[in-house]
């Protein structure tokens, strides 16, 4: 079913509702989930909120460009409504982006041309640590994808022990580390700052008081905010394909270091442990 949206949803009422709904879910690999494509036929840009948003993440400001992890702010709160919906079946407090894959096909001009945004669940996966779903982005002009991007969220229960073999990912965390070109120091209200230039307040992300509800010692960063900073320091061509894996949250306050060489990128913090992977292509 495909569902035309005249406007942008209003993100405080589906994060409410989302709240009230979440004890009640039961998430589970093979669980039912909504087949509905929310479409967003006449978005045009904001460019104050685009001005914050490039500030906080560290993206050069005044470039007619859109970023290249911007069009998931953009359909950030499509996905809202779908995750809150009473028929998303994980809970949408606290849950955690675990990686992203982002094709940008050409740039995207903040001015001009209005832009369709389509956004839908794509499907569930077990996960060592619970349950991931699915959520695909696509954003056209005149008919053309210009930007497409699938995001995989992390809803935390008890599983079935974990396989002794080692898994790719494990064995990536064992890599060497990339060389490091810059040291960032985090302050805690970056959450804070994030959330208000996108729009994304999970409460995991706000305050230590209200991550620790959810199992976290103190707030953490986001994952896109994460993913955006490191690649306004790594650069993106024109056409290009990014993957990144959020690997182990950032709490916050912390110091960073971010590394890159060649097309792969990284974000490790104190003792060398690894929060965020990533490839350019």
């Amino acid at each position: 079913m495909t569902v035309i949206l005249s406007r942008p949803p209003a993100l405080g009422p589906l994060l409410a509702r989302g709240a009230l709904r979440s004890p009640a879910k039961r998430p589970r690999p093979d669980a039912p989930f909504p087949r509905t494509r929310l479409v967003l036929p006449a978005l045009r840009i904001d460019l104050a909120r685009l001005a914050a948003y490039e500030r906080v993440c560290g993206f050069a400001t005044g470039d007619d460009a859109l970023p290249v992890t911007y069009p998931h702010v953009l359909g950030f709160p499509l996905a809202m409504r779908l995750m809150s919906d009473r028929d998303f079946p994980l809970p949408l407090l606290g849950l955690v982006h675990t990686s992203l894959s982002l094709t940008r096909h050409r740039s995207l001009p903040a001015t001009g041309e209005p832009y369709e945004l389509t956004v839908y669940v794509d499907g569930l996966a077990p996960h060592r640590r619970g349950t991931e779903a699915a959520v695909v982005t696509e954003v056209r002009a005149a008919g053309e994808v210009l930007w497409e991007s699938t995001s995989t969220y992390l809803a935390r229960h008890r599983t079935a022990p974990p396989r002794t073999r080692p898994s790719a990912r494990d064995r990536a965390d064992d890599r060497p580390p990339l060389p490091a070109l810059a040291e960032w120091r985090l302050a805690g209200d970056i959450g804070r700052r994030y959330a208000g230039a996108s729009g994304d307040r999970n409460p995991i992300h706000l305050h230590p008081l209200t991550a620790r509800l959810f199992g976290f010692p103190r707030a953490i960063a986001h994952g896109m905010w994460t993913a955006a900073r490191c690649l306004a320091a790594h650069g993106t061509p024109e056409t290009t394909l990014v993957r990144a894996e959020f690997r182990s949250p950032v709490l916050l306050p912390e110091t960073v270091t971010y590394a890159a060489s060649g097309n792969r990128f990284e974000l490790r913090g104190t003792e060398g442990r690894l929060h965020l992977t990533g490839t350019v292509d």
